[in-house]
């Protein structure tokens, strides 16, 4: 550890495993509790501010593409200034966002805030995750802190929609954005005390034409669609089963939020595997056959629902293999986009998080658009039209290098 008299800017990245952990894991929560904390009041929401349910939809999709739009701002941003600057002021920004949306009346306001938050939400990812890419890309410790931050991002439900639906019980849903708040003032507080600036010296500053030549690259699409199709099938899974478990299997808030996280718990217990079997397939191999099992996975999962029609078990047991294919996918997307781009972290870690952000919103936008609601075949729709996609990309890298 460094003494505690020391300027933080000074400092190098000398924790240990477990502390890094400890700094990075807050601000990876923040962008996905944001989403998945106020899950069990949306209708509660709705209900105060007396807007129809596609309003409320637009509350989810706007932040998921406002998380990926403001990462092209400051992924950039953290190459110039630094991590820990970008860090701690999108914390602060959380933190006062999140309060006002509390204390607001007007929907419009609240849809307002909501977009602040969720460009704070991009600014601690995108600077969180550089902040791993400059310290732990040569480091065997890599993939497996990938694959518990990109776990995180989509497995904070596996507690976020019961703790949500216990503080909107005990102070409605306005107690949750309170809560966010104080969250994040936490851990901003922390990062200023002990977050260290890690951007390297030779980092390039931004060029469009830089932005040109990541987005050209084979590998960076490949592996980026490939983690659009994790998160995103996560996402629509997010979507969807409040109308699949609450409207069409009558669960209540709680039974809702204890099978809706049981996914995350199985993704959870996924990524204890994932170094091993990472050392075995190698990253192509580990991405190939997460991308693979996602598809014959929603196959199933559309398969039971057309044969039985819905039914808790076989709605739930296909969505546990697809978690774990899911995990498998994260573990490997991001070293495998990035890597040809040390010099340019920032910038790179930017672009991956925003096309995979919008790539996602759009595309389950229109789906859930275009195809009922209260079945399986938004999810399994998008997995097959993204996954396929990354497929072309990786295969043709594939071919590339025989």
């Amino acid at each position: 550890m460094t003494k505690i008299n020391q300027n933080p800017q000074d400092r190098k990245w000398d924790y240990t495993f477990a502390y890094s952990l400890l700094l990075l894991i807050p601000f990876d929560l923040l962008a996905s509790l944001g989403m998945d904390l106020y899950l069990p009041a949306i209708n509660d929401i709705r209900q105060s501010f007396s807007v129809s349910q596609d309003q409320m939809q637009l509350t989810l999709t706007l932040y998921m593409a406002i998380l990926g739009l403001g990462q092209l701002l400051f992924g950039p941003l953290s190459d110039a200034i630094g991590r820990r600057r970008v860090v701690i002021a999108g914390a602060l920004v959380y933190a006062g966002s999140s309060l006002a949306m509390a204390l607001t009346d007007s929907f419009n306001v609240f849809l307002l805030l909501r977009i602040i938050q969720a460009l704070s939400a991009s600014a601690v990812l995108v600077a969180a995750f550089a902040t791993v890419r400059d310290v732990f890309a040569d480091r065997e410790e890599g993939v497996v802190i990938y694959a518990i931050m990109g776990s995180v991002l989509a497995a904070v439900p596996a507690v976020a929609p019961f703790i949500g639906s216990l503080i909107d019980g005990l102070w409605h849903w306005r107690g949750i954005f309170y809560t966010l708040a104080i969250f994040a003032a936490l851990v901003g507080l922390h990062a200023l005390l002990k977050w260290p600036e890690t951007r390297p010296a030779q980092t390039h500053p931004f060029e469009w034409s830089r932005c040109f030549n990541i987005i050209r690259a084979k590998a960076f699409l490949g592996y980026t669609l490939a983690y659009a199709t994790a998160m995103g099938a996560f996402f629509v899974y997010f979507s969807a089963s409040p109308s699949i478990l609450m409207d069409k299997l009558g669960l209540d808030k709680v039974a809702f939020s204890l099978w809706f996280g049981s996914v995350a718990i199985v993704m959870i217990i996924t990524t204890r595997f994932v170094k091993r079997l990472v050392k075995r397939w190698g990253t192509q191999g580990t991405v190939l056959r997460g991308l693979i099992g996602m598809m014959l996975s929603c196959g199933l999962l559309y398969g039971l629902e057309w044969l039985n029609g819905l039914s808790l078990l076989g709605f739930m047991l296909p969505m546990y293999f697809i978690g774990v294919h899911i995990a498998l996918t994260c573990a490997v997307t991001a070293n495998g986009a990035l890597a040809a781009f040390s010099h340019s972290a920032g910038l790179a870690t930017a672009l991956y998080y925003a096309i995979e952000s919008l790539f996602l919103s759009a595309l389950v936008s229109l789906l859930i658009w275009l195809l009922p609601s209260g079945t399986t075949l938004v999810i399994c729709s998008y997995i097959l039209i993204s996954a396929s996609l990354s497929l072309l990309f990786i295969l043709s890298i594939r071919a590339d290098h025989k």
